[in-house]
């Protein structure tokens, strides 16, 4: 299964995010899946990817030439996929993703799971969009979320197509109700 990660470029101020990419990612490596993200090695991105490698899975980054020739790209990965622009990177994490998952993260980590999130809603085989909501860091969205119902702007199917989850366990309970 191909389950994209979501994720910051930087660490962030909390230990417990750097925990959540490690456990996402031996999550992911354990189950033998495969990572698809950004193609950093840095911050939380870089994490996530090198626990899946210690797990036993695979990787392929998604990277914009322009960060591929700033060097940020992971070298230890098993593939890398060079698009020429951001949109180019988020529209091929979506058509590779079989779900997707988002740790802590900024602005450009609710980028893509918005998009991811707007994508499922459009699709006939909707994919799970997941946000681990690690030490609440999501909270406030969800309520948002929720506020969109209320005012009718979010159906509530699509909204059942987010999950918020406080714990690793309930990310993988998801993922295994997926077809493999």
């Amino acid at each position: 299964m191909n389950i994209a990660v979501y994720c910051g470029s930087s660490m962030g101020n909390d230990p417990a995010f750097a925990e959540a990419a490690r456990e996402v990612g031996a999550m992911i490596g354990e189950r033998g899946d495969r990572l698809i993200y950004g193609g950093s090695r840095a911050g939380l991105m870089g994490l996530v990817a090198d626990a899946v490698l210690e797990n036993g899975g695979h990787v392929t980054g998604v990277e914009p030439r322009f960060f591929l020739e700033a060097g940020y790209v992971h070298e230890g990965i098993d593939e890398t996929i060079p698009t020429e622009t951001m949109n180019e990177r988020k529209a091929k994490m979506l058509e590779l993703q079989d779900a997707c998952i988002a740790i802590p993260g900024g602005s450009g980590t609710l980028d893509e799971i918005s998009e991811a999130v707007v994508m499922a809603g459009l699709d006939d085989e909707p994919k799970p969009c997941i946000l681990y909501n690690k030490k609440h860091f999501y909270d406030l969205l969800e309520k948002f979320y929720d506020q969109m119902v209320e005012n009718e702007f979010l159906s509530g199917h699509n909204r059942g197509l987010i999950s918020f989850c406080q714990e690793i366990g309930e990310i993988e309970a998801i993922l295994n109700t997926l077809k493999r």
